[in-house]
């Protein structure tokens, strides 16, 4: 068994969470609201331009868990890619915003398009090594969740500075000029958070693990059979979903629905507020009563949240506040839980085969996380068009009653749902603390997994007990 991380490296490793989260908050906060009330691009082909870009990541992400995977460096396999793919985010992130005035709309959207493209890009080469690096820092089921519940601190953090931050920037100057400051000071922040976590990460320690053997098809058809990454994998992935749903309706909710431009950033501090506080805490509760047990509690006040935020239309502004906030005390421990198990699933196939696929088991999962995060403004995109939401240059159209009520809809009802579906799968997990779970032969005291368990998995999990 490893020992416990230093506190350095677990800061060093946290602070790519840094570009992380400027990244995955930015453009689900801004990109959609800058197409459709700044270009002037209508709410249906914006969703598009939003969702092809991380489409492609779909595709792209389990390559770069596979080149990740196999190469070899002295700083170890991972590291030199989060130089290479976090440095090109950065640029192409800077210039997401920056386009000249076309003056067409389809030039305008074209150029979008190619930024994203760029950016989604960048983004696969840096986070599918960062997501795969815990595996290989620690072997130490409990050890993740710490180191876990370091980078959801600071990933909650950065979610806060750059979420809140980002519209104040945008609104100080105005217009596209503010939208192309916003973009580059949040591009100066992504540089920080790689080089912080690149040198952060340099004295980390590194279990060796050989690479795995046969094709990429071979090699993930192998991961899709992995039975708890696969049930945990599409908890995640609904629960992204619904997140990026709200995350896109934020700034609607408060212009159309608040009636305040203000409010993004007063949902925003009520939102990672209580994330920030309750990180540590959703980490020893983890430790107390398990990471699944946890993550259900988790799950279960996100979704009280969202449903909560269905009376935004005729509550008080307070009680918007409120539901916020308590979808942050829900969404801190829906990160640390499940980032925390991933890991596990991982080195339980690392143990049993000798092989490391731990690249390719992130890169699916950052594929598909992707996805969902960018079917989200999709989907919220979609209630726009059904509720007949009106594009403008200047934001200062007055929407339809309809309009509003998709809003409301799309920002609480819609994410709760998904997040209560998501349990569905989480239900039947069983992978645990190897060390509790009952070998296949023997009576040694443990509990059994509640599920029909997966050969393969059982024959990891036995080999590490005995290791």
């Amino acid at each position: 068994m490893s020992e416990p991380l230093t506190r350095g490296v677990r800061v060093g490793y946290a602070t790519g969470s840094v570009a992380t989260g400027a990244f995955g908050t930015v453009p689900g906060l801004m990109l959609l609201p800058f197409l459709t009330d700044s270009l002037g691009i209508g709410a249906l082909y914006a969703g598009m331009i939003v969702f092809l870009p991380k489409a492609w990541d779909v595709i792209l992400n389990p390559i770069a868990g596979r080149i990740s995977d196999r190469t070899s460096d002295p700083r170890g396999p991972r590291r030199p890619w989060l130089l290479r793919g976090g440095l090109s985010l950065a640029v192409a992130f800077a210039l997401l915003f920056a386009g000249p005035a076309f003056g067409s709309q389809s030039l305008d959207a074209l150029w979008v398009l190619a930024c994203f493209l760029g950016c989604a890009t960048a983004y696969a080469f840096f986070q599918v090594p960062y997501v795969a690096m815990p595996a290989e820092i620690t072997d130490s089921y409990d050890e993740r969740t710490r180191l876990m519940s370091w980078r959801v601190a600071v990933l909650a953090f950065t979610i806060m500075l750059a979420g809140a931050t980002a519209p104040l920037i945008r609104d100080a100057v105005g217009g596209r000029d503010g939208y192309r400051l916003m973009g580059l000071m949040m591009a100066v922040l992504i540089a920080v958070g790689v080089v912080g976590t690149y040198f952060g990460t340099a004295r980390a320690p590194h279990l060796e693990v050989t690479a795995g053997t046969g094709s990429l098809r071979e090699q993930l058809r192998i991961v899709s059979q992995a039975r708890d990454f696969r049930l945990l994998l599409i908890t995640f992935v609904l629960q992204a979903l619904a997140t990026g749903c709200m995350l896109a309706g934020v700034d609607y909710l408060a212009g159309d629905v608040l009636d305040s431009q203000g409010a993004s950033t007063i949902l925003f501090v009520c939102f990672v507020g209580p994330a920030l506080l309750l990180t540590p805490l959703w980490a020893r509760i983890g430790t107390r009563v398990g990471k699944k047990a946890g993550y259900v509690a988790a799950s279960l006040v996100l979704a009280a949240g969202a449903l909560l935020a269905v009376v935004s239309r005729d509550a008080p502004a307070g009680v918007v506040f409120a539901a916020v906030a308590l979808v942050g005390c829900g969404y801190a421990g829906a990160q640390v839980f499940p980032l925390a198990m991933l890991p596990d699933a991982a080195a339980a196939d690392a143990v049993r085969t000798g092989s490391s696929r731990v690249g390719v088991f992130t890169g699916v999962w950052t594929a598909a996380e992707t996805l969902g995060l960018a079917l989200g403004p999709g989907l919220f995109a979609l209630m726009l068009t059904l509720g007949d939401y009106r594009s403008s240059t200047s934001g200062d159209v007055a929407q339809p009653d309809s309009a509003v009520t998709a809003i409301v809809l799309g920002f609480s009802l819609l994410p709760a749902l998904l997040i209560l579906l998501s349990l569905v799968w989480l239900s039947r997990y069983s992978l645990g603390d190897p060390s509790l779970v009952t070998p296949a032969i023997g009576g040694a005291p443990g509990s059994a997994p509640d599920t029909a368990p997966d050969t393969a998995l059982d024959t990891a999990l036995d080999t590490e007990e005995t290791s």
